[in-house]
């Protein structure tokens, strides 16, 4: 009766392994990543009702990146919203929960989701508001961003850095709102994150030398002088499209030893899903190619691989435990294969958690117009899949338009 029960307990400590969030929601992402976005919500709808407790941030998150991609600018913010007040609260561990980690898997831990996950959460709400026109709320989300990511480098000490599409984002909608200085700021330190901004420096140029930076625009015009920055005029509005390309890496399995122990423990690595279509935009006579300004596959990689160190420690007192565990089940059956087979039943499941936000993109591309005000169409070429798109750009203003492509 004894070795009963122990093997039901040892079972049921696996039992995370049985049910797996990504392999349930694949068709879910199938649709999403075919545009099929009412199809990819009644999925997640439906996974919702008898998905684990643990998963629930995730179902969260992948529904508000589907109501995103469909347009459902307000839908999505609610969404995102619980979302994030989900991954505040789950950030406060349990100690229960740890000790149940210990003696099974990752995987039966509630997802807390990556930091930079975390930071995703206001990037795209910010997204959302810039499509709604409520630019202060929009603002709010990216200091938010700006905020945590600080908090994280400068008193957590861990080696991240800004996001340059948050940055970029400030700058778009300070500059809409005409607060020059916070604009350029805000440009500045995008350019500062990510060099390679090509095109995308013409507000930088331009409000250099409308805030009388002359140290900065002498800087900047040595360094892009085929840039034109002509001012705007009085009746000319902007329009920024940011494309959310490709699809985020996924996570796969592999072995690490730690400390040169000798002891292979299983971690998760990101894994590349295909290269970034390159995205070509169109509006009345110009055309341009997007410009990469953030690449999610390598902030993901730089993310997990900072705690790749503590999963391994993890991993090893994991595996102490279970040794323990199984030798006091050994000495009080009195079965030196008892013993040894129940380590072997706790480490079957040894397996690393593979969940992450999937219906993330890979980059946030932009590309930035100088229209006449009325309605624009606007062409969004995209390899095998080109989009349509109707905005209306108002003189003095910079409208923001929000593309998914895969």
């Amino acid at each position: 009766m004894r070795w009963g029960l122990l093997f039901i307990t040892a079972l049921g400590l696996l039992s995370g392994c049985a049910s797996d969030y990504v392999a349930r929601t694949a068709s879910a992402r199938s649709a999403y990543q075919s545009s099929d976005y009412p199809r990819a919500l009644r999925e997640l709808d439906g996974e919702e009702k008898g998905a684990p407790e643990r998963d629930q941030l995730l179902l969260l998150l992948d529904k508000g990146m589907v109501l995103h991609a469909a347009s459902q600018w307000e839908e999505s913010t609610k969404v995102l919203a619980e979302a994030d007040r989900l991954s505040g609260e789950l950030d406060i561990t349990s100690v229960s929960e740890e000790a149940g980690v210990l003696l099974s898997n990752e995987r039966r831990r509630a997802y807390r989701g990556e930091d930079f996950e975390k930071l995703m959460i206001s990037v795209l709400q910010a997204l959302n508001y810039a499509e709604l026109g409520r630019d202060e709320d929009a603002l709010v989300e990216v200091r938010r961003v700006n905020e945590r990511i600080e908090k994280m480098i400068t008193e957590e000490k861990k080696p991240y850095e800004q996001l340059a599409i948050a940055r970029y984002l400030g700058g778009v909608l300070y500059e809409d709102q005409r607060e020059w200085d916070s604009a350029f700021i805000d440009y500045m330190k995008a350019y500062e994150l990510e060099p390679r901004l090509d095109g995308l420096v013409e507000p930088l140029l331009r409000l250099a030398k409308k805030t009388g930076r002359d140290d900065a625009y002498a800087m900047l015009s040595q360094k892009f002088p085929d840039v034109a920055h002509a001012p705007l005029n009085p009746g000319d509005g902007q329009l920024v499209v940011v494309v959310e390309a490709g699809l985020s890496p996924e996570k796969m399995s592999t072995s690490r030893d730690y400390n040169d122990s000798g002891e292979l423990i299983s971690v998760p690595v990101y894994r590349d899903r295909g290269g970034t279509p390159p995205v070509r935009v169109a509006v009345e006579n110009q055309s341009e190619r997007a410009v990469t300004v953030t690449s999610l596959a390598r902030v993901a990689q730089v993310h997990l691989n900072d705690r790749i160190g503590r999963m391994l420690a993890k991993q090893l007192a994991g595996a102490v435990a279970k040794a323990g565990v199984a030798a006091g089940v050994g000495a009080l059956a009195k079965s030196k294969e008892l013993g040894v087979l129940t380590f072997l039943l706790l480490n079957a499941g040894n397996q690393p958690d593979l969940r992450s936000w999937l219906s993330l993109p890979a980059e946030f591309q932009v590309v930035r117009f100088r229209l006449p005000p009325g309605k624009h169409t606007v062409q969004v070429d995209a390899p095998g899949r080109p989009t349509t798109h109707f905005v209306e750009v108002k003189p003095g203003r910079v409208s923001v338009l929000v593309v998914r492509s895969y």
